[in-house]
């Protein structure tokens, strides 16, 4: 039969067996000892807690990917679209994340949602749509300069996506059209403007030499008479009547 003496070591071991802890490389340790808050987190590898002196709160360093849910956003324009995000964080100092917060999770993800409200509804809807970027910038420094108190680093917030209303899609595809008619009547319209001046100048040519029409003309004929598939009427042109009788004229002075 064991004797108290005997079974104090064996309670001290087993005691000092249960304090023993393993935190992984991407762990911290902040301990609270009497509730008073240790001036630096223990880990990673082996750690004692002592409990129940000693209480101990895990905290993981790795990157956070936090899903925004979506969110009823009114732009500056009055359009009401959908929108959704997601942020990327980690927890740089561990002892403030457990401290100077109740929860840093919940929090980022709760400031992440007012914020997309807040600056997405202070933008026209074509800047959401293509300056997406620049948006992206801008509320990860308003989300990081929030939660660093929090010793929280946001690393990239993304605009994922924006779910637009069916008349607007429809309004922007109509746009869309207009705009790509509009282009096509410009570049028909250059076209026309370039031949006309290249035809100009093809009639300045021709009027200083009355027999080029005669030849493009004869060119013409050539050019459709090659497909074999048609029959062809055409007049005789006066400038061959004139060449005709100029040469009739000069037939007696041989």
């Amino acid at each position: 039969m064991l004797t108290p003496l005997a079974i104090l070591p064996l309670i001290v071991v087993l005691y000092l067996i249960s304090s023993i802890k393993i935190l992984a490389e991407y762990e911290r340790g902040v301990i609270f000892r009497l509730g008073k808050l240790l001036p630096q987190p223990k880990g990673p590898g082996l750690i004692f807690v002592f409990a129940p002196i000693d209480r101990m709160v895990r905290v993981g360093l790795r990157t956070v990917v936090l899903d925004v849910p979506p969110q009823d956003v009114i732009t500056r324009d009055n359009v009401s679209v959908k929108v959704n995000a997601v942020v990327y964080f980690r927890v740089m100092d561990s002892l403030k994340a457990i401290v100077e917060v109740e929860n840093y999770n919940y929090a980022t993800s709760q400031l992440s949602q007012t914020t997309l409200r807040s600056v997405l509804g202070q933008v026209d809807l074509d800047d959401l749509l293509s300056r997406r970027e620049h948006l992206n910038q801008e509320l990860q420094q308003i989300l990081d300069q929030r939660t660093d108190p929090w010793g929280v680093k946001v690393s990239a917030v993304e605009v994922k996506h924006v779910d637009l209303p069916d008349n607007m899609q429809r309004a922007m595809a109509r746009q869309a059209e207009a705009e790509r008619e509009k282009r096509a009547k410009i570049i028909h319209a250059a076209g026309e403007l370039e031949a006309s001046e290249k035809l100009s100048q093809a009639a300045a040519v021709i009027a200083t030499e009355p027999v080029a029409i005669t030849l493009r003309y004869l060119q013409t004929l050539t050019e459709i008479a090659a497909e074999k598939n048609s029959t062809i009427i055409f007049p005789l042109p006066i400038e061959m009547l004139n060449l005709l009788g100029q040469g009739t004229l000069k037939a007696p002075d041989r």
